[in-house]
């Protein structure tokens, strides 16, 4: 067997790229093999090894460039629902009643948040009047299965909801809503938003703020609850 043979055998195309990345500075030691290499072909003609080089650089930047772009509008909107956080707990607290509280939290949730329909379950007794916002449910979480593994898991979902569920929070809505957000208020009930928009609330997006909104809320029915 000849050496190429034997060569051509034991090392692999990938031994060959691992070494040269390993020892960029190969074709200085040996520029006679720069003139054997096929490149790359840029509209119909070779490229010269420094322009394919050039070329490859621009398309990481760009790629680059376009990431960074996108992290900067994710911040900026992670700024923005900061913001409308904030705005909601300063609301809640300026309230002097249940009503009011419960009030502010609707309004700023329709209006900051871009729902269309909100609704606040509350469990077991209630200080608070009838409101179209509003589901009363005395029985507490048995007498809602339909959410009882979300009501176990003590997490924020967000998404497209089954239709038992839409009906239940959103009656003579539900057909309107083709995306929601569910956030658990602990014992004392649950949160939900809901869009007549499809990708609105989509499965995953903004835990942490979903979390934030509902601790807010949760303290709210708990001073309601304890007549603070």
């Amino acid at each position: 067997m000849t050496t190429n043979a034997l060569l051509h055998d034991t090392i692999k195309a990938s031994d060959v790229a691992a070494y040269l990345r390993q020892h960029p500075a190969f074709l200085n030691d040996y520029p006679e093999l720069a003139t054997l290499l096929t490149l790359p072909r840029e509209q119909g003609a070779v490229a010269s090894l420094a322009a394919y080089q050039l070329q490859a650089l621009r398309d990481k930047n760009t790629e680059l460039e376009r990431k960074l772009a996108e992290l900067t509008t994710i911040a900026a909107e992670n700024e923005r629902l900061m913001q409308r956080v904030h705005e909601l707990n300063v609301a809640v607290l300026r309230a002097n009643t249940p009503e009011v509280a419960a009030r502010s939290v609707v309004a700023r949730l329709s209006e900051d948040f871009g729902t269309d329909q909100t609704r606040l379950v509350v469990f077991g007794k209630t200080m608070l009047p009838p409101a179209d916002w509003l589901v009363h449910e005395p029985g507490g979480r048995a007498a809602m299965p339909e959410f009882a593994d979300f009501l176990a898991h003590h997490e924020p979902v967000s998404g497209r909801l089954s239709a038992d569920r839409l009906q239940r929070l959103f009656g003579g809505q539900a057909t309107n809503i083709k995306s929601a957000a569910l956030m658990p208020l602990g014992e004392l009930g649950l949160l939900a938003l809901g869009s007549q928009d499809a990708d609105h609330f989509q499965p995953g997006m903004g835990t942490v703020f979903l979390k934030m909104i509902a601790a807010t809320v949760t303290a709210a029915l708990a001073r309601m609850r304890d007549g603070v």
